[in-house]
């Protein structure tokens, strides 16, 4: 059964098998605990250490490293061997560490669980522990209490439930008992039904459980999260098929060469055949890849960190840099997450309050007050008064005592908020004029009443001379109100409410609530005896509240949409509120569509995914709706960045591309289910971080290009030697270095290069484009092949002339090229000379320090020994620095010829 809100309270406890007065007996409790469960989310298996371990050792590159290893360790060539074998335990480790790190969503929301709840059983009331509920377990329920499961409500008093980590809706809802006619009606609007980990925050109530463990809704998101698979990111992807070709690429090379060998009139012993596959294994294979990638992450974090974007996930990363399309929760996350005042509507005149009263800008003790408008000072004195009278909330001094926090039904404390504001504050108020009497606010009759005592001691509301003792102040539905009033406040007397006023009073209450707004009325009447009156009331004023957006958020989302980003809106929360804030942060034009979980339900995958591509905001949905939205567009060619802070966000986080969480308003859920949490909770952060992430992104791109394109200077070099007649040009402990060394380190140095000009300004790589699209592929090309020939040339020259030292040559001249190339690929466009060698310190310094080691390799014994490598002439070194600098001179030429073609 999963409309339990569509029968009535007798049809449930008949459907269950239960009693309301005295619940379930011992013996049926047991009976059906054997048969349910406990009441507790159950963790699906993860993967092992030992299989994330294997994973690891069965990687592409991985394999061919420790072929090659398995060769060398077969012809005895221990240092070859024993180098291979640390890289591969290199790789081994960073990737094991790297995913090693166990999500913790699942953890998060068992938190959720309660231990204790209020149950009876067999006509006695018991506290037992959650985890020992069932269906058919009649429970009491009251304020501050924890939903231990779900349930259908039995009696209502007042009860009222928060709901916004589940439903996305960041006012608490009221609660009822009766039955609702629409079956697919959605969670928010289900007003007779409680949900595992939702907070009753008013009165109290008895409720009957429907479901427990991972049947509830909290369990259904579990469930979800835990059948949401991770996807790789598109740079690994990307990295993950480069890795394919390489190694496709390095075996043909490798069976190319070896078979010259042997075909050669003298061929060399099969063994030195096979140390030369195993040197172009190792030359086409880019060992410094995974560190690099690793490390530049990691400094890119660091950066990100600064900006209050906390990454959980490396890769994440430099998924933000490729992010197409942000689906952002409202509630929490474009909004305050705070119910505030923000328009008073009275006789005279209507104010707006949106830049007055925020919840970004708590109510100082120390200030006695904002000024309220002359023209309309009286009523809306009046107006506010009322609201801070006829409240059951609280107003408390924050922790650092510089701000007030409110404490009971958020609608309440924004009203006190707003009183405060302008110097009226309810703990005066309450001192001048105490409550006498009251009539608590009920589902029926949709108002409350109390009764003070009208001293005219307080001297701003001495005007307001009502002649008699008392005063009875009623707040509630504006529809509710006007029925019961017979006057109107009109500047400083009351007049009769007659059909025009009552007109203007119905026009500004519809237009309100067309604006996503919820609207209460005031009113009043003296009274003789300190009794509530709810008859002939004065009627004063409307009072206009919302959760108000961010005042960052609709410049970050212009910045996002510059950047070809497209914002979304997914959420809870009614479609009218919505509409109304996704318009009023240029999410969604005025009139634009607006799809809810109800349409979405009626929609095939096509039908989805069609409409994915056109509407921008999206209401009333559910974890599943969330996860079919992201789907939907990640089928599209998108990549989805998801922002939220509820549980119900969780599922959709994991999904998505990059989940990114909310740190202060965010749940522990759906922390552990997001790649990068925001400190701050500042969508503008998001925007930050792609910025962060574009740049991460380029990088990466740039060290590709520097690496790949080193590789096929050295394959090209490994390729020809034979055909020229040539001995192996250099060995497998000369190419680990310059691969580890130059690459590795310099590598390093690119990672950390500052963002070009246009990093904001195009829009981001496609999902599907190629990491070498954009001209990369044809400059690796081209890079690749002066490096070989003038690496080639050097030592085709040296070995042809005698010279004992041309493998030293041709090792040197690799080196030092790669040195100058890795100065000439920091920007695509800007010459280096224009940059500055200081405007990329760490890069400059590795290059100056990979000099020294080079020298050091050429000259230290112990590493000439362990290299293979023979003492330089100060002129031969002097000569393999000069031509490698031909490798810079062609990057440059090449930046002339691009700037030009921009021209």
């Amino acid at each position: 059964m999963s409309q339990w809100h569509t029968l009535s309270p007798s049809e449930t406890l008949t459907q269950l098998k239960t009693d309301l007065a005295r619940g379930l007996s011992a013996d049926d409790a047991r009976a059906r605990l054997a048969e349910h469960g406990p009441n507790e989310l159950v963790e699906t298996a993860r993967r092992s250490p030992l299989r994330i371990l294997w994973e690891q050792l069965t990687a592409t590159m991985v394999l061919i490293l420790l072929a090659a290893s398995g060769i060398s360790f077969a012809l005895q060539k221990w240092q070859e061997a024993i180098a291979i074998l640390a890289i591969v335990i290199l790789f081994a480790l960073l990737g094991f560490f790297q995913e090693y790190r166990a999500e913790q969503a699942m953890a998060a929301l068992k938190k959720l669980a309660v231990p204790n709840v209020r149950v009876r059983r067999g006509g006695q009331t018991l506290e037992i522990s959650a985890r020992e509920l069932v269906p058919g377990d009649i429970i009491l329920l009251e304020a501050g209490n924890l939903l231990p499961a779900d349930v259908r409500l039995l009696e209502s008093a007042n009860l009222k439930i928060q709901e916004s980590a589940l439903t996305g809706e960041s006012e608490s809802v009221e609660k009822h008992t009766d039955p609702l006619t629409k079956a697919d009606a959605p969670l928010g609007d289900r007003r007779n039904m409680g949900y595992m980990g939702t907070v009753v925050t008013y009165g109290r109530g008895t409720a009957v459980v429907t479901s427990t463990g991972m049947k509830t809704e909290l369990g259904n998101i579990a469930t979800l999260l835990q059948g949401v698979e991770d996807e790789q990111t598109p740079l690994q992807h990307k990295l993950d098929q480069v890795g394919k070709t390489l190694a496709v690429a390095g075996v043909l090379v490798a069976v190319v060469i070896s078979a010259l060998e042997l075909l050669r009139p003298n061929p060399v012993p099969f063994g030195e055949v096979l140390l030369t596959a195993v040197s172009v294994a190792v030359a086409i294979v880019p060992e410094g890849l995974p560190a690099v990638v690793t490390i530049t992450l990691a400094i890119g974090a660091q950066r990100m960190l600064r900006r209050n974007a906390l990454i959980r996930k490396l890769p994440a990363v430099e998924t933000l840099g490729s992010v197409t399309v942000i689906c952002s929760d409202k509630t929490g996350t474009l909004t305050e997450n705070k119910m505030t005042v923000t328009l008073l509507d009275v006789a005279g005149g209507r104010v707006d309050l949106t830049e007055q009263i925020t919840a970004r800008h708590p109510v100082l003790l120390q200030n006695g007050g904002a000024e309220l408008p002359a023209e309309h000072a009286n009523p809306l004195r009046l107006l506010l008064t009322g609201g801070a009278l006829c409240n059951d909330a609280l107003l408390q001094p924050s922790d650092d005592g510089k701000s007030l926090t409110t404490v009971g039904d958020p609608t309440e404390g924004a009203l006190l908020v707003a009183a405060a504001k302008f110097g009226m504050k309810k703990t005066d108020l309450d001192a001048t004029m105490p409550r006498l009497a009251e009539l608590p606010f009920d589902s029926d009759r949709k108002r409350m009443t109390t009764v003070h005592q009208w001293g005219m001691v307080n001297s701003e509301l001495s005007i307001f001379n009502f002649e008699l003792p008392y005063v009875s102040v009623t707040k509630g539905s504006v529809d509710g109100l006007l029925d019961i009033s017979a006057q109107v406040w009109n500047h400083d007397h009351a007049e009769a409410l007659t059909g025009e006023w009552r007109a203007r009073i119905e026009a500004a209450n519809t237009k309100l609530a067309a604006n996503g707004m919820r609207v209460l009325g005031v009113a009043l009447r003296p009274v003789a005896v300190a009794e509530p009156c709810e008859d002939g009331l004065i009627f004063v004023g409307l009072v206009g509240m919302m959760d108000p957006p961010r005042a960052e958020v609709a410049d970050a989302v212009r910045v996002a949409k510059s950047a070809g980003i497209r914002p979304i809106m997914i959420t809870g929360d009614h479609p009218l509120t919505a509409a109304h804030i996704a318009k009023e942060l240029g999410i969604a034009n005025a009139g634009g569509r607006v799809l809810t979980g109800v349409d979405l339900n009626k929609m095939t995958d096509q039908d989805l995914e069609a409409a994915v591509g056109e509407v921008s905001v999206f209401a009333r949905v559910s974890p599943e709706h969330k996860l079919k939205i992201v789907a939907a567009l990640q089928n599209r060619g998108e990549v989805v960045a998801m922002t939220g802070d509820g549980v119900n966000d969780a599922p959709a986080l994991k999904r998505a591309n990059i989940g990114v969480a909310m740190g202060i308003t965010g749940t522990d859920v759906s922390k552990e289910a997001a790649e990068m949490v925001l400190r701050d909770d500042n969508f503008a952060t998001i925007v930050a971080a792609v910025e962060e992430g574009r740049v991460i992104y380029d990088n990466i791109r740039k060290f590709v290009k520097f690496s790949i394109a080193g590789n096929i200077g050295k394959v090209m070099v490994m390729l020809i030697s034979p055909l020229l007649g040539m001995p192996i040009p250099l060995l497998p402990l000369q190419l680990l270095w310059l691969n580890l060394m130059t690459d590795g380190l310099l590598g390093i140095g690119l990672g950390v290069e500052p963002a070009e000009k246009d990093t904001m300004n195009r829009k981001p790589f496609a999902p599907g484009e190629s990491v070498f699209s954009r001209g990369l592929g044809a400059h690796i090309l081209r890079t690749g092949l002066v490096l070989g020939v003038i690496s080639l040339g050097m030592g085709y020259w040296h070995w042809s002339t005698g010279h004992e030292d041309w493998q030293t040559m041709i090792f040197t001249t690799l080196a030092f090229s790669q040195m100058w190339q890795a100065l000439g690929v920091r920007s695509n466009r800007e010459s280096l000379f224009r940059q500055g060698l200081g405007s990329n310190k760490p890069l400059f310094g590795l290059v100056v320090f990979t000099f020294g080691l080079q020298l050091l390799a050429l000259y230290v014994p112990v590493l000439q020994a362990f290299l293979k490598t023979t003492t330089m002439t100060t002129g031969d070194l002097l000569l393999c620095v000069a031509v490698s600098s031909l490798v810079l001179v062609a990057t440059e030429l090449e930046k002339v010829v691009a700037r030009k073609r921009e021209v």
